[in-house]
């Protein structure tokens, strides 16, 4: 790790980040780099996330959860593959409200998750910058050889399915930003959506056992799914009342008057971060035992086909998408 930063760079990875460091393998960030030994009949699998105040998080959204958002982020990314977390490397770009508090709360964030997902911090670099302050991380995985999940194996016939509930994401942005109107323990509950999103590591096992393909919905459901099909050379067919949401999601729901409009900004506006899967007919039944086993909500919300790209249907009748989802300009 190097350059100095203005709370110290030396003191902010002697007193913050050193404490999470790998035992084994990070060299106590004390060296440029860390070494990972191999680990025989298993692939290992790496993702990168960054995000940056003011597009990915909220100027006033607590370091803490900005922390864990950040990694929250990439083991979605592994878990979408069917792969088990490890480690990762961390870059941090302090701004100037990145006093020493601040940090102590990023880093306060980073114990509890590691600590909740059995991940160690092996290495990165810390800089000062003017401003914006933005993260990012790299995530490395294992998973079985020759086992990891793509977005290319989807074939017509296969179910499509998502973990948990699709918008949360989207409306605890609004909801953080102050423009929405629901009973305030739903406004917290979609706030908290937003700042930490729950990655569906507990379900890498099954998705990777029995996936045909996997994303994580991370672009918005519509446009994920998207990449799903073109990678595949497949069509995709969504029905749109079939798609979950939570109990706030149905709250605002209630109070659209363009149902249609109101369910192409859930599954258009992102940072869900569920997994999207598709599944052999024949296989549907182990999927939910194993969903049912985790007590996590699995929804079956539509079908590949023959064809390319996404067809958003609602009571059986194509809807036109003006903007599948988030894109990185």
């Amino acid at each position: 790790m190097a350059a100095l930063d203005a709370a110290g760079e030396f003191e902010t990875i002697n007193r913050l980040l050193r404490p999470l460091a790998h035992p084994d393998y990070a060299r106590n960030l004390e060296d440029d780099v860390a070494v990972l030994p191999s680990r025989s009949g298993y692939d290992l699998v790496l993702t990168k996330d960054a995000i940056v105040e003011g597009v990915h998080f909220l100027a006033e959204d607590p370091l803490e959860t900005v922390a864990q958002k950040l990694l929250r982020v990439n083991l979605s990314d592994l878990a979408a593959k069917g792969a088990e977390p490890f480690g990762y490397l961390l870059a941090c770009h302090w701004s100037p409200r990145c006093g020493w508090p601040e940090r102590e709360a990023f880093a306060a964030g980073l114990k509890a998750d590691q600590a909740a997902f059995s991940i160690h911090l092996l290495g990165g670099d810390t800089v000062a910058t003017p401003g914006p302050a933005s993260f990012s991380v790299t995530m490395l995985g294992w998973v079985s050889k020759g086992r990891a999940v793509s977005r290319a194996g989807a074939r017509p016939g296969d179910l499509v399915f998502v973990t948990g509930t699709i918008g949360d994401g989207w409306l605890g942005l609004q909801a953080a930003r102050g423009m929405l109107t629901l009973d305030p323990e739903r406004v917290e509950a979609l706030i908290g959506h937003y700042r930490t999103p729950m990655p569906r590591v507990a379900f890498s096992g099954p998705v990777r056992d029995l996936a045909t393909a996997s994303i994580d919905v991370s672009d918005g459901l519509l446009a994920d799914l998207g990449h799903v099909a073109a990678v595949s050379g497949v069509g995709i067919e969504i029905d749109l009342e079939r798609v979950p949401v939570s109990a706030a999601g149905q709250a605002w729901l209630d109070g659209r008057v363009d149902l249609e409009a109101a369910l192409e900004r859930l599954t258009t506006g992102g940072d869900d971060y569920e997994i999207a899967l598709t599944v052999r007919p024949g296989d549907e039944g182990a999927l939910r035992r194993e969903a049912e086993r985790r007590h996590l909500r699995l929804s079956q919300i539509g079908r590949v086909t023959v064809g390319q790209g996404v067809m958003a249907r609602l009571a059986g009748k194509p809807v036109e998408i003006r903007k599948e989802g988030w894109t990185h300009d």
